[in-house]
């Protein structure tokens, strides 16, 4: 095994490290993927031949994993989902920007998806750095956002056109429906990372419904403005995915997004996701 090194991949959000063994990940090993991790938002190991159960080994060294309140998991191991899209159908899942379960109290402090068929082009996925974009953003929006919450909730996310058969165990990816999906969750629009201490945005299109005690229209425009910016490509990178890759991200400092353009093509991922506190 060639020594650990972590090869940057944008300006922005990130890294590919080489060198190590998901299997067998020593404690000094684990310390640079972690700071890897906080300084990148978004890690890559590829060609790593692992079990489902080294899988959730190591990312519970990140913390409890958490099961999905609506995304049904595999029946002998509920914190695993198996993100199965068949040759010939659309994508249809994670096929926008978000964050990882922010509709919930306390949303995903990060999730870890192992690629096994992978088409032979197609099918990347596309993280952006939401501390960059806050960095970036006028002192004058700054100043606006201090203080501001915003409504998150997954009532319009599982329950749009094309869900039905989901919750009907057709789809390869099936749901539960679970009340919890008309719940709606108050978070800050700008948080701060409990590990690095940065500021981050914290809105997407995905699971934010409006801006809390702002009008309809005022809400409506400046979440707009700040999904525009937020993922602008100078704070993105994109991720070519291989057989036997592994991608591990921060969901408290990048948001992410799946490409669906390889319908003629069957792609088999398992995730698996870690339990997160509530923004601050």
């Amino acid at each position: 095994m060639n020594k650990l090194s972590v090869h940057p991949l944008t300006g922005s959000c990130g890294a590919e490290i080489s060198g190590l063994d998901l299997a067998n990940v020593s404690d000094a090993e684990f310390g640079i993927v972690h700071a890897a991790l906080l300084d990148h938002g978004v890690i890559f190991i590829r060609d790593q031949d692992i079990t489902l159960d080294q899988q959730v080994a190591f990312a519970r060294r990140f913390g409890e994993l958490e099961v999905h309140p609506i995304v049904d998991g595999m029946e002998n191991a509920p914190e695993i989902t198996k993100v199965w899209k068949p040759k010939g159908q659309s994508a249809s899942f994670g096929t926008g920007w978000h964050s990882d379960n922010t509709f919930q109290e306390h949303p995903s402090m990060g999730s870890m998806l192992y690629g096994k068929t992978i088409p032979p082009f197609g099918g990347d996925t596309v993280f952006a750095n939401q501390q960059v974009a806050y960095e970036r953003l006028p002192d004058a929006m700054k100043e606006k956002l201090d203080g501001l919450f915003a409504i998150h909730s997954a009532s319009e996310a599982y329950t749009v056109e094309g869900t039905k058969e989901k919750f009907d165990k057709k789809t390869a990816i099936t749901y539960t429906w679970d009340e919890s999906i008309m719940n709606e969750v108050r978070h800050p629009i700008v948080r701060t990372h409990p590990e690095n201490g940065k500021k981050a945005l914290f809105v997407n299109d995905m699971f934010t419904l409006r801006v809390d005690e702002m009008e309809p229209t005022e809400s409506h425009e400046l979440l707009q403005t700040l999904y525009q910016h937020c993922t602008k490509p100078e704070f993105c990178c994109r991720f070519r995915w291989t057989e036997n890759a592994v991608a591990l991200w921060d969901n408290r400092l990048v948001q992410h997004y799946a490409v669906d353009d390889y319908q003629d093509y069957e792609r088999l991922m398992y995730r698996v996701t870690i339990e997160g506190d509530r923004p601050n």
